[in-house]
């Protein structure tokens, strides 16, 4: 073809074709100017959105997760210091630190006491993953309650 030339679409030649091509020229129309033509688009971009869809939610959760950590770290610091101030507890502090919390939590949380006229306690509580790739470490919470005095 020679540049710069337009080609013109064949022409029907008989009126049986001229019947035949005028009825599928609106279907043609219809389909390019009609309501369906974004049909699937839709769907394609919901599919491309998705990812960072589930990323988001995931972060939400596990932020969530993280703050229930911390909570659950101050239950038992509180618990497990109130336990050990008093006289005749003494010694029972971690027991009741880890009955306070959630059992899923209670396995990886340590204690730490020191203090003999104010007891303080400090619970340190692992994050759990939501994602086991992930190590996102442990929150520490402290807590002090007054001895009970030997009078």
């Amino acid at each position: 073809m020679p540049a710069g030339k337009r080609v013109e679409p064949r022409k029907p030649r008989t009126s049986r074709q001229l019947r035949k091509h005028q009825q599928y020229v609106p279907l043609l129309r219809q389909r390019v100017t009609g309501p369906d033509r974004d049909q699937g688009v839709t769907a394609l971009e919901f599919a491309g959105f998705l990812p960072i869809l589930l990323v988001v939610a995931v972060a939400v959760i596990q932020l969530g997760i993280v703050g229930y950590a911390a909570q659950q770290a101050s239950t038992a610091a509180r618990a497990a210091a109130r336990t050990e101030s008093q006289k005749e507890f003494r010694g029972q502090g971690e027991a009741a630190g880890r009955a306070a919390i959630s059992g899923w939590l209670a396995d990886g949380t340590t204690f730490a006491q020191q203090g003999e006229d104010i007891v303080t306690v400090t619970a340190t509580v692992q994050i759990p993953a939501l994602i086991p790739i992930f190590d996102l470490g442990s929150v520490s919470r402290p807590a002090s309650m007054p001895a009970d005095s030997d009078r």
